[in-house]
């Protein structure tokens, strides 16, 4: 039974691959919950990323969506962000779904302070969306538009 309606969900094996982090630590922290937790499932108590440093960490799991046309996405949990500066590094992770490898998440130090990750810590989460692929069509032209080609600023819009 879904425990917040509206919530679609989706079938997905997982192949645990630490003791580190348990089966039980795998899991959405709420009902409505859109992500699940992902943790640093590292062989060191506690690992410090200097400012502006990466640190690529394994999070124990590795997940096979059944549902076709779904992928997974890592994104940065927020508190982690906001707080402590510390995003998924690559903006967001993608994990196709023919990719049967271990998940691993590389965090950035946005901050000017070393940040510390413990073991176990969360670090990251994981959402699985529809995705929709494009069937390239090479044109010489590209309708027009008001906007036309400009970007970056262009609107003006704040």
């Amino acid at each position: 039974m879904n425990p917040c309606p509206g919530i679609v969900t989706v079938p997905v094996k997982v192949r645990f691959l630490s003791e580190t982090c348990p089966p039980e630590k795998f899991n959405y922290a709420t009902a409505g919950s859109a992500g699940i937790d992902l943790r640093a499932c590292t062989a060191e108590e506690e690992v410090v990323i200097p400012p502006g440093g990466r640190h690529r960490f394994p999070t124990g799991i590795a997940v096979e969506c059944t549902m076709p046309g779904v992928a997974g996405f890592v994104y940065s949990r927020s508190g982690l962000g906001t707080k402590d500066g510390l995003v998924v590094s690559q903006g967001v992770g993608v994990i196709d779904p023919d990719y049967r490898g271990e998940i691993l998440v590389s965090l950035l130090n946005t901050s000017d302070q070393p940040r510390t990750v413990t073991r176990g810590q969360r670090i990251a989460q994981l959402v699985f969306q529809p995705v929709v692929r494009a069937t390239i069509v090479p044109q010489d032209a590209l309708s027009d538009t008001a906007r036309g080609a400009g970007g970056f600023g262009h609107t003006g819009a704040i």
